[in-house]
């Protein structure tokens, strides 16, 4: 049964693999993948056309190439506020780069269950081969399977722990997580510039250039005889500070929010990074750059695979809106709370929209109005557990 699932690794109930799953199903996929009537993917909008570069219907397109500094970061900046998303084209890294990663990892989930088995993940650290879990047993799961690894602080990160197979993956993994990485930190400054600070204000929140976390998960979507019943993963805001999201070359499948209420599927420029903003940089901001509900789709007619890497604050320095976008006609929209904090939080409710986040904030005001102050993050959660420093919610 390896083929089908890892039942010996801790978690609380078999881990179907859901390539096997696609293999095996026929025309019908199992009954704890249907989602309800009001989740399942719907069709566009009559009035969006493909999309493209500019197209209304899409996420905003930014060069990070322009000469013209301030005018990249005003368009990272107006991007945030409005969709949260953006595509980012001409980051620097180089596009073989990012083709030869995307084919590496297309290679290990290729290769033999039993060879993939090999790094089959536990609950206590998430790092290795997952397949996506409901927060109760025999809850609802979404059509995806996945590898997550660590690559910041190095403390974190071990090779042993990343595929063998195919021979190109380790080392190319390792320079697209340093070249991502850095990435991120020119996202960040350009981020910080957009609200009027200091460049480097939001990576010392996040604990300064090499202090910051980093981490990636692969999701492989396997071919789905009912893609209009499912998600690859359901609606949900990413918990972590910012994610660069490598997407399949050739199948579309990622859903945003638009600012009017839509679901609108992304038209991905090639070799682009889709940047969006998570859930710390909404607090960090105060509510001005948007943390986004996004979802995914599956295909009937192809296997799909992207590569998010999530850059995110050191996991144990507390989190609140910075003092300088703090007023008394904008007062502080969430409680502090270290990253670890708001993953057990998460991890605690499961994947709801953007419901996880809105709940602070209304804890937040709740607190300010009994008790005339602000709150601590005992009063939005109860003491967090001791919790592996992944930096991301395995459900994100």
């Amino acid at each position: 049964m390896t083929s089908c699932f890892n039942g010996s690794a801790g978690w609380p109930e078999p881990v179907v693999r859901v390539q096997a799953v696609s293999e095996t199903c026929g025309d019908t996929i199992p009954d704890r993948y249907v989602k309800p009537p009001p989740d399942r993917p719907s069709p566009p909008p009559a009035a969006a056309a493909s999309g493209g570069r500019g197209a209304p219907n899409n996420i905003p397109v930014v060069d990070l190439s322009m000469l013209d500094a301030d005018a990249t970061s005003q368009a990272v900046a107006a991007a945030c506020r409005e969709w949260g998303f953006f595509q980012a084209v001409n980051h620097g890294v180089r596009p073989e780069l990012l083709r030869g990663a995307r084919a590496a990892w297309r290679g290990f989930f290729r290769q033999p269950a039993e060879v993939r088995e090999r790094y089959a993940n536990s609950p206590a650290t998430y790092e290795g081969y997952g397949s996506r879990l409901g927060t109760a047993k025999g809850g609802p799961l979404d059509w995806g399977d996945y590898y997550f690894l660590h690559v910041l602080p190095a403390s974190l990160k071990s090779h042993d722990k990343w595929p063998s197979l195919p021979a190109s993956l380790r080392e190319t993994t390792e320079e697209y997580g340093e070249e991502v990485v850095q990435l991120g930190r020119r996202v960040m400054r350009l981020l910080s510039s957009g609200l009027g600070l200091e460049a480097g204000r939001l990576q010392a929140a996040f604990g300064g250039v090499g202090g910051e976390g980093a981490c990636m998960r692969v999701n492989f979507y396997p071919r789905c005889p009912q893609p209009e019943l499912t998600l690859g993963v359901a609606a949900h805001s990413d918990p972590g500070g910012m994610t660069m999201l490598l997407v399949d070359d050739h199948v579309r499948g990622l859903q945003v929010r638009s600012p009017a209420g839509e679901w609108i599927t992304v038209d991905p420029v090639p070799d682009a990074f889709i940047v969006n903003v998570g859930d710390q940089i909404q607090v960090l901001s105060n509510a001005a750059y948007k943390s986004v509900e996004h979802r995914v789709t599956v295909s009937a007619a192809e296997d799909r695979l992207s590569m998010a890497f999530f850059y995110n604050p050191r996991s144990d320095l507390p989190i609140a809106p910075m003092p300088e976008l703090v007023t008394p006609a904008r007062p502080a929209l969430y409680p502090e709370m270290t990253f670890d904090q708001y993953r057990v939080f998460i991890r605690q409710r499961g994947l709801a929209g953007k419901a996880q986040l809105e709940s602070l904030q209304a804890n937040n005001n709740s607190n300010k109005g009994a008790a005339g102050g602000s709150c601590s993050a005992g009063d939005a959660a109860p003491p967090p557990p001791a919790v592996p420093a992944d930096g991301s919610s395995p459900s994100s």
